[in-house]
């Protein structure tokens, strides 16, 4: 089995290539690139008196101005040398610097990064938690009004959008028609660094509630009712009645033998949430103005920021490709009766 994820790890650098090179040259031949844009900006911005009637055409920019505008986007060579620049600098840790914000990449990113991070393992670990166990109840009580009453639950606020959801909350918590009991948005007050470890901590708090809730409730469907399903199928195997017959307790024979087997197809999506997690929500982090990787990307495709934008794709693609490998991992400790080749 060691083999067989040493192989793993080194179809990564292949796959990464791919994945980077395919976006790269797109990135390249999508219209209205960062060149186009800037000297959009030079003829629509004019050069005439105090009026500023007279305006920029291609024959007013100069050459030389032109060769120095693609040199400083990297235009001034092939694609396929553009890309091997880009590869030979990534592999010195250097992903460029920002059309933009006039920042490396990596201090873009890396202003992002704790936010994007914070909601996405407290959203991820939440939903765990609670699905989890939901799914086991349900299973148990399979057909009660329980199960009836939290899938009605469950499947109504999988029905509606996070972000939909998230503007929901604000509207009756944040202030708006009804309660004032939550912030309409932000991840922290403006006067956080005056404020007492405490007082800190309750605003995180106060600032973190209805993201979550938002990031969580599209996800809880899923994995509540593919946990219900896989508990389900193990209490009819022949194992549960063995168990039974040996006078082995409920609570044993649920959580120490059907929930091991039934958290096998669950950790499928372990891995993945890896680049779920830093990937973020758009939508919901426009909804409640937080400065995050989903909203960066957005902003950068936007405002034909590549190299942020290659940035980003670099650490969602090996995220992705680390978290299909964890995945098998832990496949393994799960059932050890699975033996990759």
């Amino acid at each position: 089995m060691t083999s067989y994820f040493i192989r793993r790890f080194l179809l990564i650098i292949p796959t990464f290539i791919g994945i980077t090179l395919i976006t790269f040259l797109v990135l390249q031949i999508v219209p209205g690139g960062p060149l186009e844009m800037e000297l959009m900006k030079l003829r629509m911005g004019g050069t005439g008196g105090e009026t500023g009637s007279t305006q920029l055409t291609s024959a007013n920019i100069p050459e030389s101005a032109l060769q120095e505008m693609k040199e400083f986007y990297g235009f001034d060579k092939p694609v396929h040398i553009r890309y091997i620049n880009w590869l030979g600098n990534l592999l010195t840790g250097d992903l460029g610097k920002s059309y933009v914000h006039s920042e490396p990449v990596l201090q873009v990113i890396a202003d992002r990064f704790p936010v994007s991070i914070y909601f996405g393992l407290i959203g991820f670990l939440l939903t765990y938690i609670i699905c989890v166990p939901l799914g086991v109840a349900k299973a148990v009580k399979n057909g009660t009004s329980f199960d009836f009453i939290s899938s009605f639950l469950v499947f109504m606020g999988y029905s509606i959008p996070g972000w939909a959801f998230g503007a929901l909350m604000l509207i009756v918590f944040g202030g708006g028609s009804f309660l004032d009991i939550f912030p309409l948005g932000g991840f922290r007050s403006e006067d956080f660094s005056q404020l007492s470890f405490f007082e800190q901590v309750w605003d995180q708090i106060h600032h973190t509630i209805l993201p979550v809730a938002a990031y969580a409730i599209s996800s809880f469907a899923t994995l509540t009712i593919l946990t219900k399903n896989s508990v389900i199928e193990n209490l009819s195997q022949d194992y549960i009645r063995t168990a039974y017959a040996k006078g082995l307790s409920d609570r044993k024979v649920i959580f120490k033998h059907a929930l091991r087997n039934s958290l096998i197809p669950i950790a499928t999506g372990i891995g993945n949430f890896l680049g779920i997690i830093l990937a973020g929500s758009l939508l919901i982090e426009k909804v409640f103005n937080i400065q995050g990787m989903g909203l960066l990307g957005f902003e950068s495709i936007i405002k034909r920021d590549y190299p942020v934008v290659m940035g980003l794709l670099v650490i969602s693609s090996l995220l992705m490709l680390i978290g299909n490998i964890l995945s098998d991992m832990i496949y393994a400790i799960i059932d050890p009766r699975i033996r990759f080749k």
